[in-house]
């Protein structure tokens, strides 16, 4: 289902919260759940994965994140605003030591002068640490590669919240 070297990185990614005694959730949305779906090829993900969540309306992130409407409103869904109410909610709402947060453009349609396809924002919260927020523009890749290129970021801002080097 997933490529060679996507599968290496989730594997790395669960051994590295195994031998830590941590665990991680998910919130996304342009990936429609392809993080969680990745770190479950994983046999014995179950010791990591506290859960996954696609919240890809509006509403979903609202009601299951705690995403203010108003946030929402003023920056729109896909921003660093959001992303990091994302990640926070999340971590607030479950008892996972790790949260991550992906909300984008995946394309081909969506995108603006302001926020092109491609857009994607991050957030990325550990229990006592600062969360940490990313933006990248993968430029309009096409639909399933922004989404995978999502994934990768994903999984190494959850290996850097774990500690690794």
């Amino acid at each position: 289902m997933f490529d060679e070297l996507l599968c290496e990185s989730a594997a790395e990614l669960v051994g590295f919260y195994r031998a830590r005694g941590l665990t991680l959730a998910t919130a996304e949305s342009c990936t429609g759940g392809l993080v969680a779906g990745l770190i479950t090829s994983v046999a014995g993900s179950s010791d990591v994965l506290e859960r996954g969540l696609v919240t890809y309306s509006n509403l979903s992130k609202a009601e299951c994140l705690g995403v203010d409407a108003a946030l929402l409103d003023r920056f729109g869904a896909v921003s660093a605003e959001v992303a990091q109410a994302m990640a926070a909610g999340l971590l607030e709402r479950s008892p996972a030591d790790v949260a991550v947060s992906i909300t984008g453009i995946a394309g081909p349609g969506g995108g603006s002068d302001e926020k092109p396809v491609g857009l994607v924002h991050f957030g990325c919260a550990r229990r006592g640490a600062p969360l940490t927020l990313v933006e990248k523009r993968f430029g309009d890749l096409g639909r399933t590669k922004v989404r995978l290129a999502a994934v990768t970021v994903a999984l190494d801002l959850l290996l850097q919240a774990a500690g690794a080097p």
